[in-house]
């Protein structure tokens, strides 16, 4: 995979918003996941992969992806779908910032 992106996002409910989205995905999608971590394979409906790690004080959120077109659009979804389970502190501060 070839294109790579990163967000810290601050929140103290980092480990709930993890788990509720790989529950919600692990219906349609290949997730694995912990309190503290969590890998969500996309493919074959798209070509990434998304982990998240849960610390105290952020979640810290990975894509990773051989399409680059689809960045814009995933790290879209992702921070939608997180922002639905963080209703309470919506919309939470998605800084994306790209490696590579």
């Amino acid at each position: 995979m070839s294109a790579v992106t990163t967000a810290r996002v601050p929140t103290a409910h980092a480990s709930r918003y993890l788990q509720q989205l790989s529950k919600h995905w692990s219906h349609k999608l290949a997730v694995t996941f912990t309190p503290h971590e969590a890998r969500i394979d996309f493919n074959p409906r798209a070509p990434a992969v998304v982990t998240m790690a849960a610390a105290a004080d952020a979640l810290t959120v990975r894509l990773e992806t051989e399409d680059e077109a689809l960045i814009e659009r995933m790290t879209g979804v992702v921070a939608e779908h997180l922002d639905r389970f963080a209703f309470r502190e919506a919309p939470l501060p998605f800084d994306w910032q790209r490696q590579g």
